[in-house]
Formats: C-alpha cells, structure tokens, sequence
C-alpha cells in the first residue's frame, strides 16, 4: 500500500482492500513455501536416528502438503496417508489388529519439525504480509 494523505473515506477504503488482497495472496505463497519446507525437515527427520530408520524410502516420500484458501483464512495442512505415521511418531505397546504384539518406542519426527518450524513460519509470515503492504 502506497503512503500519503487520503482526502476522502472512498479513497482510504479503496487502498486497505488493495493492501488485503495483495497481503493475502503474499500469506498463501509463503504459506506454500513453508509447508513444502516443513515437508522436507519432516523427510529429513524421518531419514534415520533420533527418527525412524529409512527401509524403502516409501514412508518418507509419502509425507505431502496442501494449502486451503477460504476468504481471509489460509491453511497448510502437512501429513501423511501412511497407516505407520501414527505408530513411529508416538510408539506403540500392546496389540494391534492382527494379534501380534509390540513394545515400540517412539521416534519423532514430525514433532521435532513443528516445534522448529513455527517461529519461523511466524517472522516468514509477518515480514510477507509486511513487504505486501
């Protein structure tokens, strides 16, 4: 949005609708880039100790992300459709579906990146926004 003086209410209007879409087309492009970046720390997590150890490489490339635009709301959605997501995060012990038992302890990955990821996810965002206005 360009500074100076406005004379008439029309005209302010006019530049805060303009700053808001180009602000938050900049939101949803950074928010593209930082879930393809959470992916790939999640990948690199996940690629051996202190994460899961990589047996085929199948787990790790199965992580994705989408992006949501609904009016003024963007949302990164990152995860996996991988039914041992769940179980390497987090650990299992007991008893699963087929009757055979484990004692697995968890190794997180998703975690781990998350935790890292949101302050900078944050300053990314804000500066965008800023840089747009």
């Amino acid at each position: 949005m360009s500074g100076g003086s406005f004379r008439h209410p029309d005209e302010l209007a006019r530049a805060l609708d303009r700053g808001a879409v180009a602000a938050l087309a900049a939101a949803e492009t950074a928010m593209r880039h930082s879930a393809k970046a959470l992916v790939v720390e999640v990948q690199r997590n996940a690629s051996g100790r202190p994460g899961p150890r990589v047996v085929t490489g199948r787990y790790r490339a199965s992580w994705q992300s989408e992006v949501h635009r609904a009016g003024p709301v963007v949302v990164a959605e990152v995860g996996t459709s991988a039914p041992q997501g769940r179980r390497l995060e987090f650990g299992f012990v007991g008893v699963d579906s087929l009757g055979r038992h484990y004692n697995q302890p968890p190794f997180p990955h998703l975690g781990p990146a998350v935790q890292g990821f949101g302050p900078r996810l944050a300053q990314d965002l804000g500066r965008t926004v800023a840089e747009a206005l």
